[in-house]
């Protein structure tokens, strides 16, 4: 059934659609598609991003201000990057936030220059305690920001993976064989802890619950591995592990089966899985590779099943300008939308941290959120009849909203929902 003639909408069709259309068109995000921004630096010389909330608004990390003087920053696109502040010592570092952007972790100095892990809400800066010893550092936090997770020195000085909640430190123990571990991520509903056990130079990854304890994850064949990462429900976990050969390899881990994700680079002399998206889907990390003058210098990568492991410096080539290279990865948002890290900035020339949208509009995606739907088609029928090139609602580019760009949004209705 047709719903325009002669390039007029009826006047009962109008009656209907006119209030739930404003409404719609009103409600829409402006949203942009595969851009990268570059954070600054602020007052200091380098910066990175360790995370960033579920709707990509919020980014966290750290300054460098001079040698081992850090401070943790808080970064939207209104604010800018704004210093979270310290414990009462000179550092601070932020290294993880929950959903909402509402609750953000790391480690800060006390008065006594002392690193402690903190708790960051409504503005002010938490000590979390430690084991019994003199340090803690906070890694990551679950999704609602209740549980955090890190590690922390005993009353022995062992460092020891610990889940915080509740205002209760509590002490994961650690592996056969390992005196110390650290936890690196935790699962959504703040259940499962995945980190690394530690013996000297040598670690092994392991995944907690609080049902069953520390389980030994493996490795590719090699003595080491560490956990990085875990999706929101604890099934998939991510890291790195040795092979038979010695070398390490990002992985990914699920129902008892290490993945081995493999490298996009045959001059390639390590590979580490950073963050995983909430689905398991989207990995990301950094390798290192080898380049000119033979200097092994990291190459940030994002892996699915779907495209294996790639280089995101040729993936997302046309937003870099000559001469910036994204070198690592940190994070990525539950959606697998937006990712975080560091790189190397030509304009600034500095080392600064980055957030990249990596949203693909799918043709008929008119207000540009990634999916075809109603909103999309009102939007068409909103402007329909108007001439002019440029605007969205000429899906097909011929300089007139018309019939043929209702077809091309009812086409693709449903595309990236």
């Amino acid at each position: 059934m047709r719903v325009v003639q002669s390039n007029r909408l009826s006047v009962a069709l109008w009656a209907r659609l006119s209030g739930v259309l404003l409404t719609l068109w009103l409600s829409v995000a402006s949203l942009t598609a595969q851009s990268l921004t570059w954070l600054g630096t602020s007052v200091g010389y380098s910066s990175a991003a360790t995370d960033v909330s579920s709707d990509g608004s919020v980014v966290v990390g750290w300054i460098e201000e001079g040698y081992l003087r850090y401070r943790a920053f808080l970064w939207t696109q209104t604010t800018g990057m704004v210093d979270l502040g310290t414990l009462g010592g000179g550092s601070a570092s932020a290294y993880g936030i929950s959903a909402d952007g509402s609750v953000i972790v790391g480690e800060a100095q006390n008065a006594s220059n002392r690193y402690r892990a903190f708790r960051w809400a409504s503005e002010t800066m938490q000590d979390l305690g430690t084991l019994g010893g003199t340090f803690s550092s906070a890694t990551s936090v679950s999704a609602d920001g209740e549980v955090v997770v890190g590690r922390a020195t005993n009353d022995v000085g062992q460092s020891r993976a610990f889940r915080w909640v509740f205002g209760s430190m509590q002490d994961l123990g650690t592996l056969p064989g390992y005196t110390e571990s650290a936890a690196h991520d935790v699962s959504a509903n703040g259940s499962v802890v995945v980190g690394a056990a530690i013996q000297f130079a040598s670690s092994r990854a392991f995944r907690w619950t609080v049902n069953d304890g520390m389980q030994d994850l493996g490795s590719l064949g090699g003595d080491e591995s560490a956990a990085s990462a875990v999706s929101a429900n604890g099934l998939v976990i991510v890291g790195w592990a040795t092979n038979d050969y010695g070398e390490e390899r990002a992985f990914r881990w699920e129902n008892g089966v290490m993945q081995d994700l493999g490298s996009f680079s045959s001059d390639t002399w390590s590979v580490r899985a950073n963050d995983v998206s909430a689905d398991g889907s989207v990995i990301v990390g950094a390798a290192l590779v080898s380049e000119p003058g033979d200097e092994y210098q990291p190459r940030a990568f994002r892996w699915t099943a779907e495209s294996g492991i790639q280089d995101l410096n040729e993936v997302y080539s046309d937003l870099l300008t000559d001469g910036s290279i994204l070198r690592e990865v940190y994070a990525v948002s539950p959606d697998g939308r937006y990712i975080v890290g560091w790189g190397e900035n030509s304009a600034t020339g500095r080392r600064e941290a980055f957030l990249l949208d990596t949203l693909e509009i799918p043709e008929g995606d008119v207000n540009g959120d990634g999916c075809v739907d109603d909103a999309d088609l009102l939007a068409v029928l909103f402007a329909f009849g108007q001439s002019g090139s440029g605007q969205a609602e000429d899906v097909n580019g011929d300089g007139t909203v018309d019939d043929a760009d209702l077809l091309e949004v009812l086409f693709n209705f449903g595309s990236g929902c």
